[in-house]
């Protein structure tokens, strides 16, 4: 039996490491989107107006976490 040869160029470390400065790159701007994205949803509703603290804010918005993947989790099971 003949051993197969991989066709494929191989891959530098330099150009594994140029693709993972790319991706956190990309991270990083993902990531401030969705920042930007849920401050101003927050400011919409009014909770920048609201004066609660941090600790009673995080627990809100687990609260609506859960809601919101306990819906997906239903979703999903109706569908498969």
């Amino acid at each position: 039996m003949k051993e197969r040869t991989d066709m494929r160029a191989r891959t530098t470390v330099s150009e594994i490491d140029t693709q993972i400065e790319q991706l956190k790159e990309k991270r990083k701007t993902v990531v401030a989107k969705a920042n930007d994205r849920f401050a101003s949803a927050a400011r919409r509703a009014g909770l920048a107006e609201l004066n609660i603290s941090d600790a009673e804010l995080n627990e809100v918005l687990a609260e609506i976490t859960a809601r919101f993947r306990d819906r997906e989790k239903r979703t999903a099971g109706e569908s498969a």
